[in-house]
């Protein structure tokens, strides 16, 4: 196969393959949970969650994820990426783990008058901001089988879904209640609102996959509802920044998580954002070879979808959520450096909390471009002999002088 295909592809097929061989012998580890022979039954808290497939789109499975035997309090900590961050990637996996999927076939038009009774009840789970205590019945045993994707956090078996019932009243906050019925509201307007309401993110994710935002609503297959949510709300963040002053000074963060560590470099100029990924060897995708690649967008923004899938944008959204914090526009140079360390595939939320992280910390100051790279390339494990050339906006913010340089 082509060199660095696989970093590409991220279990996509694009190799052609019926299936993809590096998620395969991840799927082949079974789950933690106690399911016995022919158990057709599961009765526990859903963290909330909920998860809808892709394959065959639009007829798609989707439905609730069920933790059997667990409480609230625990299944809580299922989907909250600050509670799984202190956690080591097998841990990751084994809590994920204990989450059902229990799976009902839909076409994803029927979402505002569902066909399907089940997934009324799956959307009356999802507007819930705490656990529910649900129980559900399958048509044959649990299949026990972990799922793993580049976007997806990792999650437990499934089960062919037969009866699903909610034990207790969902928790829905005011402004989700008031905005999943306002039907006339354009989705990206209303998920806009509800991120500047500090609904996390998640919430929002599921609230749209399982169809209930918008006008034309729909079902919208979860992996894609993540990317769509992190582009959605950058895109909305955009024009507040670019009337903020510029930043005055070179500025480097440092930091990451799992093993993608993140050096980042805040340049005074006009907003503009570029992401070089390097994977090293024996990462999760990349085997026995390093790949590089990269993707940027400048001040009017990027147009189409990233090379970079969704990594880019959960990256994107952790910086423009830095400089709104600090009211200032800069140009954002990250290179994103994924080690052996990171040997299974956790999710697009590592990049996303991985940035978080990075920004966290306490920066590096520097009077000159130069400076701050010749800064983050003494901590970064590849040399910059290899990723440097993929740097698109580098070469004109280090040659090219702007108009106010001459004023200053």
């Amino acid at each position: 196969m082509t060199p660095g295909l696989c970093v590409r592809c991220k279990g996509k097929g694009l190799c052609g393959r019926p299936v993809c061989p590096i998620l395969e012998k991840f799927r082949s580890i079974e789950s933690v949970i106690p399911v016995s022979s022919g158990e057709t039954s599961i009765f526990g808290a859903s963290p909330p969650s909920v998860f809808v497939g892709r394959y065959n789109y639009p007829q798609v499975k989707a439905g609730p994820m069920i933790p059997p035997q667990l409480s609230g309090d625990d299944a809580v900590l299922l989907e909250d990426p600050k509670a799984l961050l202190k956690m080591n990637i097998q841990d990751v996996i084994a809590s994920r783990s204990m989450l059902v999927r229990a799976n009902t076939g839909i076409n994803v038009k029927n979402a505002r008058i569902p066909d399907n009774p089940l997934i009324e009840k799956s959307q009356e789970l999802a507007l819930s901001k705490r656990p529910v205590d649900t129980e559900a019945w399958f048509n044959k045993p649990i299949n026990n089988k972990l799922k793993f994707d580049n976007v997806l956090t990792p999650m437990g078996p499934s089960g062919d879904l037969k009866k699903f019932d909610i034990t207790e009243n969902p928790k829905v906050p005011a402004k989700v209640d008031s905005l999943v019925y306002d039907t006339d509201a354009l989705a990206k307007d209303v998920i806009s609102e509800l991120w500047q309401s500090n609904i996390p993110e998640e919430h929002i994710t599921r609230l749209l996959s399982i169809g209930l935002l918008g006008q034309d609503r729909k079902l919208v297959p979860t992996r894609w509802s993540i990317t769509a949510v992190d582009d959605m709300v950058g895109k909305d963040l955009l024009p507040g920044i670019r009337d903020y002053q510029q930043l005055n000074e070179v500025m480097v963060f440092s930091g990451g998580v799992f093993g993608n560590h993140f050096e980042i470099v805040l340049i005074p100029r006009a907003f503009s954002f570029e992401l070089i990924e390097v994977w090293m060897p024996r990462t999760v995708w990349s085997g026995g070879s390093t790949w590089i690649d990269a993707d940027h967008e400048g001040f009017s923004g990027k147009k189409n979808y990233s090379n970079l899938s969704g990594g880019y944008y959960a990256a994107r959204l952790g910086a423009l959520e830095y400089l709104r914090s600090i009211r200032r526009q800069a140009t954002v140079f990250m290179v994103r450096e994924i080690r052996p360390e990171y040997w299974a595939p956790l999710g697009v939320w590592v990049v996303r909390e991985g940035v978080r992280e990075a920004f966290s910390s306490t920066p590096f100051r520097f009077e000159s471009l130069g400076q701050a790279l010749a800064d983050i390339s003494s901590r970064l494990k590849t040399s910059s002999s290899q990723w440097m050339p993929k740097a698109s906006l580098l070469p004109d913010i280090r040659f090219q002088r702007t108009l106010d340089s001459f004023f200053k």
